[in-house]
């Protein structure tokens, strides 16, 4: 009776769970460490990185103008891109093949072609085209005429490149996001007699923005960053600032080195920015996600409100014969 009365002790005992052990991930983690502790003593103690002149250029006034040129070259083709690129995925998604088309065409090129090529055409364009003129079709008189030296200049052909390259970016991600309302919405609106733009515009658009805000933001840091391609053509963004500044005092790497720590608040920014509009329009979805029964007390209302069936009801229902 006591060897019975212990064993059933035993089975209903409480079981300790023990988490597995994963001695690998320890090792693993700190020679992470110390590999990165390592590199960071030798990059601070290292006297050829120049820490005192990195310093010095940090805040400078003509570090901080290039800053803001980069800014300025991230904003407004960000802006012209988003606009461009909107319209023309709404254009690729027209019933008009040949709207569509062409529009597949632009998109083509511009994705095919390196921004690099992009931004020296544009800022040779003069050899193409020394005037760019305005005139009636097939030969007819001229209306406006410009010598295109003056009208293109580099502030120009920066943003003509940067701007029609993202636009072909833009159009596929906006394409996407739209294609991924549920076809149903725009049969909806169409039944309750919307307009195609109306509809577009206010049913279509902001269940597509859950969709279309991360990749966007994605592009906004990634243009940041490909804006110091138009030092080629001599805009004065940071990193033309710094090459400028490094060949008249041959101080390369730690000017490299200011433009990569601004670079680095930069991106850093963007992301804490990207991430806030992410969770901004992903509301909805995350209380749903949080508490997916929510409607299910409504639907149990509904139901239990039905009111009973009575006998005489039950007698009046006709019996299959067997």
């Amino acid at each position: 009776m006591a060897q019975s009365s212990a064993a059933s002790h035993d089975e209903t005992a409480p079981l300790t769970v023990r988490p597995l052990r994963h001695p690998g991930r320890w090792i693993g983690g700190a020679v992470v460490l110390l590999l990165t502790a390592e590199l960071i003593r030798s990059t601070a103690t290292n006297p050829r990185f120049e820490w005192d002149v990195v310093s010095e250029y940090l805040f400078s006034r003509a570090i901080l103008v290039g800053l803001a040129n980069t800014l300025q070259l991230t904003v407004v083709a960000m802006v012209l891109g988003t606009v461009l690129g909107t319209g023309l995925a709404v254009l690729r998604l027209s019933p008009n093949p040949v709207v569509s088309g062409m529009v597949g065409v632009y998109v083509w090129v511009f994705r095919a072609a390196p921004l690099l090529v992009q931004l020296l055409f544009w800022y040779n364009l003069a050899a193409l085209y020394p005037s760019i003129t305005l005139r009636v079709p097939f030969g007819g008189p001229v209306l406006v005429k410009f010598p295109a030296e003056q009208l293109v200049s580099v502030w120009t052909a920066a943003l003509l490149g940067l701007s029609l390259h993202q636009a072909a970016y833009i159009a596929e991600i906006v394409r996407a996001g739209i294609l991924s309302v549920d076809p149903g919405q725009r049969e909806a609106a169409t039944a309750l007699g919307m307009p195609r733009t109306l509809t577009l515009r206010r049913i279509v658009l902001p269940q597509a923005m859950r969709a279309i805000v991360p990749p966007i933001g994605n592009e906004v840091i990634r243009m940041m960053k490909t804006t110091s391609l138009v030092s080629i053509i001599a805009v004065p963004e940071l990193l033309n600032t710094a090459q400028t500044i490094y060949a008249r005092t041959y101080e390369t790497i730690p000017l490299l080195i200011v433009a990569t720590i601004w670079y680095l608040v930069l991106t850093a920014t963007l992301t804490v920015l990207q991430s806030s509009v992410e969770h901004r329009f992903g509301r909805g979805l995350e209380r749903s996600e949080r508490c997916p029964l929510r409607a299910l007390p409504q639907v149990r209302a509904r139901t239990t409100s039905a009111p009973p069936r009575s006998v005489a009801d039950e007698s009046r229902t006709p019996r299959v014969k067997r």
